[in-house]
């Protein structure tokens, strides 16, 4: 693993090859979004962003505060508000007393929501595995993850990119 850190490195340093990293970055993540997006729409019914959104419910129950979502996904609190409302409305997402602060309220899933993150899970694991792990080997997507999850701790500690609004 320290042999790869060490080459993604020195390649990063290179300005022509961080440039290429960013552009395969964005244009990957792009296309990936877009196939995960029409096939959960299709599919279920709904964006790819509200699965997400469903999803991160599921596994982070004690942070789903609007802002724990908004700095988790970093998107501005404003948009993370309205997309709690319509996910309200649509009967997959309840608010309910903080216990920990009762000047908030948390967001939980309903019945409802619990069943729609279950199935949509089983057609984004299909997609990602189709497009992704058919292609990219493990050994190189385990180097990916790690390259990928360092570049994020940074980003994060440093607060660099955090919405505005």
């Amino acid at each position: 693993m320290y042999a790869v850190a060490t080459t993604i490195h020195a390649q990063a340093s290179n300005p022509g090859v961080a440039a290429h990293f960013f552009d395969d970055l964005v244009r990957c993540e792009t296309r990936l979004y877009n196939e995960l997006n029409n096939r959960l729409r299709s599919r279920h019914g709904i964006a790819a962003s509200q699965f997400e959104f469903l999803r991160f419910l599921r596994d982070f129950p004690e942070e789903s505060r609007v802002a724990d979502v908004a700095a988790r996904v970093a998107v501005g609190v404003g948009a993370i508000s309205k997309s709690a409302d319509r996910l309200e409305r649509a009967g997959w997402v309840q608010r309910v007393p903080n216990p920990r602060d009762r000047r908030s309220s948390l967001l939980a899933l309903t019945p409802l929501g619990e069943k729609l993150i279950a199935e949509a899970e089983r057609t984004f694991s299909q997609c990602l595995e189709e497009q992704v792990s058919d292609v990219i080997g493990t050994e190189q997507l385990t180097a990916a993850v790690a390259a990928l999850s360092a570049l994020r701790r940074r980003l994060e500690h440093d607060g660099i990119g955090i919405p505005v609004g």
